[in-house]
């Protein structure tokens, strides 16, 4: 889903904000990495050994085992006490107490990490296994799921060299605050819960209106089935924005410590530019979970600077790189460099441009930052 936000300004630095803000601010309504729906299921069968086929984990789990492949570690997330959710599920690496890396799960819960370079670029590199083991080795690898705490594998020469399966790293509940898994669930009668489960294999299945009528069966069973609630908003987001509405707004009547529809109901108000709710929603969300996602920093960042408060948008769009180094949110270091160019930071407004290129694929969207870039270093030499 695409949303341009309009600001109005005046002076020189028209043209530039302009141009700036024509770039159209991905929102994803929804989780990682913002999500506008629930992640689209697999798809099918299409042709041997390929990633369409068997999915990231299983295509490198596969090159690996053919010695094929190399600079890969591949692992997997589970819930302890708990289904699998229907979104991918955040991974991170963390070296010395930093954020170096993060990636996503599949739905099976299966993951793959790849070397991320100095740019926060994901690719494999020529020399890949050495940039592994210098980069990685001795870091940690956790889950990154709200209301859950995580174990962890240290990444050893053993996983680089030699097996490359970390094996299964387990997210257990918080004994209190919000979660992405809401309390509910494990109070769900167990017809409801088979209707959950089979809306959800319908959903894999492709078949969207199986789920809907599946979910409507599982919260009419059980009316306080906070994540069936969820899940329906969520596949109504398209087609219907306000019963998608009232479906996050009775998960939170059954669980008002449940983080997902707060993130989901802040979308849907960032794309109403309703920028006073969308900030009520985030910071409830961020209440409940301080670490918070990069997603829902962006929003919030973005929610901050429309509503004036210049100062704590720039904190939470700093948040964001903070947290994002594979920059799965894409606009939040463009917003960054709209709020410097607002207080005046015309230089530090230009870097920021300058790293956006520097992992943005060519195209018209690389276009567009070029312009952006020339505007205010045009702006610069005419001040000198």
């Amino acid at each position: 889903m695409r949303l341009v936000v309009k600001i109005e300004i005046s002076g020189f630095l028209h043209f530039f904000f302009g141009l700036l803000l024509a770039f159209p601010l991905m929102l994803s309504l929804g989780e990682a990495q913002t999500r506008s729906t629930t992640a689209a299921p697999p798809s099918q069968v299409t042709r041997p050994d390929s990633i369409q086929d068997s999915g990231f984990y299983d295509y490198w789990a596969n090159m690996t085992a053919q010695g094929k492949a190399g600079g890969v570690l591949l692992g997997k997330l589970a819930l302890e006490g708990e289904p699998l959710p229907w979104e991918p599920m955040l991974v991170q690496v963390e070296c010395k107490g930093t954020v170096v890396s993060q990636t996503q799960t599949d739905l099976k819960g299966q993951f793959v990490i790849r070397f991320v370079d100095t740019k926060g670029v994901e690719r494999i590199p020529q020399d890949d296994q050495r940039q592994m083991e210098t980069k990685y080795e001795g870091c940690l690898v956790k889950g990154k799921v709200a209301g859950f705490r995580s174990s962890e594998k240290t990444i050893t020469v053993h996983y680089l060299r030699d097996d490359p399966e970390l094996g299964t790293i387990t997210l257990s509940p918080e004994e209190r605050g919000g979660g992405e898994a809401s309390s509910t669930t494990k109070s769900a009668p167990a017809n409801a819960m088979k209707a959950f489960q089979k809306a959800r294999e319908a959903w894999l299945d492709q078949n969207a209106d199986g789920a809907i009528r599946d979910l409507k069966k599982a919260v009419q069973i059980y009316p306080q089935f906070a994540d069936a609630w969820l899940q329906l908003g969520k596949l109504q987001e398209q087609s219907n924005p306000q019963a998608a509405k009232d479906a996050f707004s009775k998960a939170l009547a059954a669980d008002p410590d449940f983080i997902l529809p707060y993130e989901q109901l802040a979308a849907l108000a960032v794309q109403e530019q309703k920028w006073e709710d969308a900030e009520d929603n985030t910071g409830r969300a961020l209440n409940l979970d301080p670490a918070g996602t990069p997603q829902l920093w962006y929003y919030d960042a973005l929610a901050k600077y429309q509503t004036g408060k210049i100062g704590e948008a720039a904190v939470s769009a700093q948040k964001v790189l903070s947290i994002d180094p594979r920059h799965s949110v894409p606009n939040a270091e463009q917003l960054l460099a709209v709020i410097m160019a607002r207080k005046g930071d015309y230089a530090g407004a230009l870097q920021h441009l300058k790293n956006c290129l520097s992992y943005t694929p060519s195209g018209p969207n690389a276009d567009l930052l070029k312009q952006q870039i020339a505007q205010l270093e045009s702006h610069g030499a005419k001040a000198n």
